[in-house]
């Protein structure tokens, strides 16, 4: 039986020097899953404009079902305006308020949401009242709740992101996400102790780092850890690389794939979209299995 996600979040125009592209964080996820032959529902909102459309029509166009993307008529259709000299770390100046600050509450998305194996969220969306307290309605009946920590200053509050880790199954951040939150509560050695931390004070079930071309790690519950390199890879632009991750590593465990396994694979996708521009470049399962393939890189051995 094919896994059910259910993602709640922004959707917005992420606009560059010479292109605009559609975007969001938590739609990247959806549209990943999407790719993998997985079954989303993705929650967000747009305004009632041409902007809005154009993101609907583009949702649409990636396979997406929009029927939990609502139209708002107050509000205008998010934007983000990405700074990408750096190509290694896009800054993004993020337009408040939006559509997506208005997410309502649906009973029919509430039950949506509880009939699902993963539902997915992050914190972006949680920075205004609404769409925070729909949210915490929705998180209420997850069964697997997998929070993305994408920290966008200045718009998140560290209570904010504490109450939202306090809900997580499965936590995802990056290693400057995890250096600034741990540095909330206390002091660490090393990332793994970091990650040890947060995964027995928040009682998580898995606990998954990124870090950049250094590859990634992923800590469990019950102990079992690995640590992946990472692939070698000229970088367009990072821009979708961390969602491309979160999107392929949940799709791999989701369909019950070994931790190394899909640790592996979603390193590689992370890398093959930093290869590509944008966050959305054109890609098969089949091009990230040949992209391993091509680099041979060697596993680390698993570290108890």
């Amino acid at each position: 039986m094919t896994p059910k996600l259910t993602v709640f979040g922004e959707v917005l125009w992420d606009v560059l020097p010479d292109a605009r592209l559609a975007g969001g964080a938590t739609m990247n996820v959806a549209a990943h899953l999407q790719r993998y032959g997985m079954d989303v529902a993705f929650i967000s909102r747009v305004g009632h404009d041409e902007l809005g459309a154009e993101l609907l029509a583009f949702m649409a166009e990636q396979g997406l079902d929009t029927q939990w993307v609502q139209t708002g008529e107050t509000h205008l259709t998010g934007i983000a305006k990405a700074n990408v000299s750096d190509s290694n770390e896009v800054t993004y100046k993020i337009l408040h308020p939006v559509a997506w600050d208005y997410i309502q509450f649906d009973a029919a998305v509430a039950q949506q949401v509880a009939e699902s194996d993963f539902f997915v969220y992050g914190t972006l969306a949680a920075r205004d009242r609404t769409s925070r307290e729909t949210l915490l309605r929705y998180l209420d009946p997850a069964p697997v709740r997998v929070f993305d920590v994408n920290l966008r200053p200045p718009h998140y509050s560290r209570e904010q992101v504490l109450e939202l880790l306090g809900f997580a199954s499965i936590v995802k951040m990056n290693e400057h996400e995890l250096r600034e939150v741990t540095g909330w509560l206390t002091t660490f050695e090393n990332e793994k102790q970091a990650m040890a931390y947060i995964l027995d004070r928040f009682k998580l079930d898995m606990f998954v780092l990124t870090c950049g071309a250094e590859g990634a790690m992923v800590l469990t519950g019950s102990g079992e850890f690995h640590q992946h390199p990472g692939f070698t890879v000229e970088v367009a632009d990072t821009i979708g690389s961390g969602d491309a991750f979160l999107g392929a590593f949940l799709y791999q465990t989701a369909t019950g794939h070994p931790l190394a396994e899909s640790l592996e694979f979603a390193c590689a996708a992370g890398a093959f979209v930093a290869g590509k521009a944008g966050a959305l470049p054109a890609f098969s399962e089949t091009d990230i299995q040949d992209f391993i393939h091509a680099q041979q890189q060697p596993m680390l051995p698993i570290i108890h």
